[in-house]
């Protein structure tokens, strides 16, 4: 088995070994993979985070060792919580964006494979309060203060950067941050948590999942305070929740029709 990890700050994950195919899903800098196989210039990745599969141009594939790899599954790597950063080493700078990791970060270096990099930005720390282990409200305001960050950020489906994403993407991203991890997709992302079974009765920080004429579940967003919710829909922006589903200003009308909503940090 052949293994990598993202050195760029984002690198494009297709449904099919090719440029033309749609976009699933986006590796981050610092996320690892492993190869499941090669055809021609393309390689079939699984993303070691939520297992998601796709194809990606050889040319962009950075190796690293069964070793590093196994260590990195094996932690919480701190991420970035500047928009925009660079890492750097004496020959290469590298931007990175909000929500990318930073693997085995002590404060000053990371380290990419057999290459270490200086980081200086604003970053988690999975030890203090920022991780799997902090306080729930110091998380909570965190998620909070992050989703705000995203605002405007335009919608690309299978996108998962600030500087384009989906509403799936946008939740796991933000959710990441905090160090709970979700599935990729918002129909994985169901399943999670705790069922909130009204409207009234849901808080900050509570996911709400719609449907379409099918039943199938189609979008996610963030519930804010006074039964507002930020999501992904053309651009990431703020509008009204109530039992129906999102109601857009813009329009002046309902975009989103509610299934369900889940709480993902139970008390």
């Amino acid at each position: 088995m052949e293994y990598g990890i993202c050195a760029l700050s984002a690198v494009p994950v297709r449904a099919e070994p090719t440029d033309k195919a749609e976009l699933v899903t986006e590796l981050m800098f610092g996320e690892c993979y492993s190869v499941l196989q090669t055809q021609g210039q393309w390689h079939q990745i699984r993303i070691a985070a939520d297992q998601y599969v796709g194809w990606m141009d050889f040319k962009q594939h950075t190796p690293v060792t069964s070793e590093y790899f196994t260590a990195w599954q094996q932690q919480d790597h701190p991420r970035s919580l500047d928009v925009v950063q660079i890492v750097s080493e004496s020959k290469s700078r590298i931007p990175v964006t909000l929500g990318c990791r930073l693997p085995f970060f002590d404060g000053m270096t990371l380290r990419l494979g057999q290459h270490q990099y200086f980081y200086n930005g604003a970053a988690t720390n999975p030890q203090n309060g920022h991780g799997p282990q902090g306080p729930q409200d110091q998380r909570l305001r965190l998620l909070i203060k992050i989703a705000q960050l995203y605002l405007k950020a335009p919608y690309v489906w299978g996108g998962k950067s600030i500087f384009g994403l989906d509403c799936s993407g946008l939740v796991q991203q933000l959710y990441g941050l905090i160090g709970v991890p979700l599935p990729r997709d918002a129909r994985q992302q169901i399943d999670h948590g705790q069922t909130v079974h009204f409207v009234a009765q849901s808080r900050a920080g509570d996911l709400a999942f719609f449907d379409n004429a099918d039943g199938n579940i189609v979008h996610v967003g963030l519930i804010l305070d006074d039964q507002t919710i930020l999501h992904a829909h053309g651009e990431v922006r703020i509008d009204p929740l109530d039992h129906n589903g999102i109601f857009n200003r813009d329009r002046q009308k309902y975009s989103h029709k509610l299934r369900l909503i889940k709480r993902m940090l139970v008390d």
